[in-house]
């Protein structure tokens, strides 16, 4: 189990030391996050965490690497996993905008868990920053979020939400960039 945990985090410090060339294709973000949702369903219900996933029918196409942002899509829920009471909910949902011209793709992965303090907030995407107690994680997750996501053209908003819990919006650019 160690030897598993060294990997993952040279594997985590190569991401930020020489990050890999992004795979980008047109991808549906939504068939992206149900398989995340689906391989991370086991470790919530462990927990009596209910996942539920509102992505709608149609496809949301996105140019992206698809294993990228899915392993960004999974650290968030992951995080809310680890953030979340037992008999908690996780809700991820996706939504479509238009912001002066430029079509953007949301996913929202929002909590019923305690939040997030000032304190932590301010080195939420540190790399080996956890907020957890010692041992229980690498402080990788959401840094490695982040840094896809901004590989990607995106922006990753954090919230707290005003009836408890936090809300993580990974935004992405749905229209390809102007050349």
């Amino acid at each position: 189990a160690q030897a598993f945990r060294a990997h993952e985090m040279i594997a985590d410090l190569m991401l930020f030391a020489r990050p890999p060339k992004l795979a980008v294709a047109e991808c549906d973000l939504g068939a992206i996050v149900r398989q995340v949702v689906g391989e991370l369903g086991e470790r919530a219900a462990e927990r009596s965490i209910a996942v539920t996933c509102d992505v709608g029918d149609s496809p949301v196409v996105v140019p992206c690497d698809a294993t990228q942002i899915a392993v960004a899509i999974a650290a968030v829920i992951n995080n809310a996993i680890e953030a979340v009471r037992v008999n908690g909910r996780i809700a991820v949902t996706i939504d479509s905008s238009e912001i002066v011209g430029e079509r953007w793709a949301e996913v929202t992965v929002r909590d019923d868990g305690p939040g997030i303090s000032p304190e932590v907030r301010r080195h939420l995407f540190d790399p080996f920053f956890s907020g957890r107690e010692a041992g229980r994680g690498l402080g990788f997750g959401l840094s490695k979020c982040w840094r896809i996501v901004t590989d990607h053209g995106g922006r990753v908003v954090v919230n707290n939400v005003p009836s408890g819990g936090a809300e993580f919006s990974i935004s992405l650019p749905s229209n390809p960039p102007a050349v």
